[in-house]
C-alpha cells in the first residue's frame, strides 16, 4: 500500500499541475463513458441473444405466431395471441383499478390527512412493495380467489351473465379478474408513492395563491395541484404498468393459466410471463424452446414500446402545462 502511495505521489510531482488536472479529468470522463455505454450495450446484447434464440420459431411461423391462438406443444403448433391478450387485458384492468385508488390515496396523504396519520399510512403502503410476489400469490389462492368467487363473481354472473358478455359464464375463481386484482394491489405502492412525491413538489406559493383567491381546498387540489403534478402521475401510472406487464409468480398462481381468449372476466387466462415460468423447464424440443423465446422477445418489445409511449406522453403533458 505504501509503495503504491509513493508511486502515485511521484507521478503527481513529475507531471505539471495542468497536466495532472487534465489527466484526472480524462480518466474520470473515460470511466463515466464506460458506465454510460454499458447499459445500451447490455440492452443490445439482451435483444440479440433473445432474438437469435427465437429465430427458429420466427422462420417457422412468421407473423402467424402473433395472430394464432393455437398452443399445442405435442402437435408443434404455437401461437402467442392468447398470452398477448392475457397480458394486455390483465395489466389494463389492473391500471383501471389501481390508478384511482393510488391517486386518491396520494391526495388524502398530502392534502387532507394529519401528520400523525399520514406517516403510518404512507409507511404501510410502501411496505406492500416489499412483499415477495409468491406471498401475494399464496394469499391470492387461499383468501382473495375464494372471496372473489363467492362474493363478487357468482352474484354478478347470476344477475348480469345473460346480458353482459364480460360477466357471463361460470365463476371459476381463478380468472382474469383475479389476475387483474392481484396486479392492482401490487402496483398501488409504486403509483401512490410517485404521485405523493409530485404532489409534495407543487410550489407552496401556487397553493396559497389559489386559496387566497377564494378557492376551496378541493378546488385548489383539483385545479392547481393535480394539473401541476400530471406528468409525474402519468409517469407513475406507466411505472405501475411496466410492473404489471412483467409480473410472473403472483398472477401465475391466480389467473388460471389456460391459453384461451374469452370475453368474460370470470374465465381463466394466461400471460406471457406466466407461460414462460410454467413451461420453460418443460420445453423439450428446439422449436418449443424457440417459441417460448419469441414470446419473451414480444414481451420485451411491448415493454419498450410502453416506455417510449410513456416518455412521449409525459413530454406532451409537460409541454402543454408550460413546464
Amino acid at each position: 500500500m505504501a509503495g503504491s502511495t509513493d508511486g502515485g505521489g511521484l507521478l503527481a510531482r513529475l507531471l505539471p499541475s495542468r497536466s495532472r488536472g487534465n489527466l484526472q479529468d480524462q480518466i474520470y470522463g473515460l470511466i463515466l463513458l464506460v458506465f454510460g455505454l454499458s447499459l445500451p450495450v447490455l440492452f443490445l446484447f439482451i435483444v440479440l441473444r433473445i432474438g437469435s434464440e427465437s429465430q427458429l420459431a420466427i422462420e417457422a411461423f412468421g407473423w402467424g405466431f402473433i395472430t394464432s391462438q393455437e398452443w399445442n406443444p405435442v402437435l408443434r403448433e404455437f401461437g402467442a395471441l392468447p398470452f398477448i391478450f392475457g397480458t394486455v387485458v390483465s395489466s389494463f384492468l389492473a391500471l383501471v383499478i389501481a390508478v384511482p385508488l393510488s391517486v386518491g390515496l396520494a391526495i388524502f396523504l398530502t392534502e387532507l390527512a394529519p401528520r400523525w396519520l399520514a406517516g403510518p399510512i404512507a409507511f404501510a403502503t410502501e411496505l406492500l412493495a416489499a412483499i415477495p410476489s409468491v406471498v401475494y400469490g399464496l394469499w391470492g389462492i387461499f383468501v382473495m380467489v375464494p372471496w372473489l368467487r363467492f362474493t363478487i363473481q357468482e352474484p354478478l354472473s347470476r344477475r348480469f351473465g345473460d346480458t353482459i358478455p364480460f360477466l357471463e359464464g361460470p365463476a371459476y375463481g381463478f380468472s382474469m379478474m383475479s389476475g387483474a386484482v392481484i396486479l392492482s394491489i401490487m402496483i398501488i405502492p409504486f403509483i401512490s408513492a410517485v404521485t405523493r412525491e409530485v404532489l409534495d413538489a407543487v410550489p407552496r406559493e401556487q397553493r396559497e395563491a389559489s386559496l387566497a383567491l377564494g378557492a376551496t381546498r378541493w378546488e385548489m387540489t383539483w385545479q392547481v395541484a393535480l394539473p401541476y403534478a400530471m406528468p409525474g402521475i402519468i409517469g407513475g401510472a406507466i411505472l405501475g404498468l411496466g410492473r404489471a406487464l412483467g409480473e410472473t409468480m403472483a398472477i401465475t398462481m391466480v389467473i388460471g393459466n389456460r391459453p384461451d381468449i374469452a370475453a368474460s372476466l370470470f374465465a381463466p387466462g394466461y400471460t406471457m410471463a406466466s407461460v414462460l415460468a410454467n413451461e420453460f423447464t418443460e420445453a423439450t424440443g428446439a422449436l418449443y424452446l424457440s417459441a417460448l423465446m419469441e414470446i419473451a422477445l414480444i414481451l420485451f418489445g411491448i415493454t419498450i414500446i410502453v416506455n417510449i409511449m410513456a416518455q412521449f406522453l409525459v413530454w406532451r403533458v409537460a409541454k402543454q402545462g408550460g413546464r
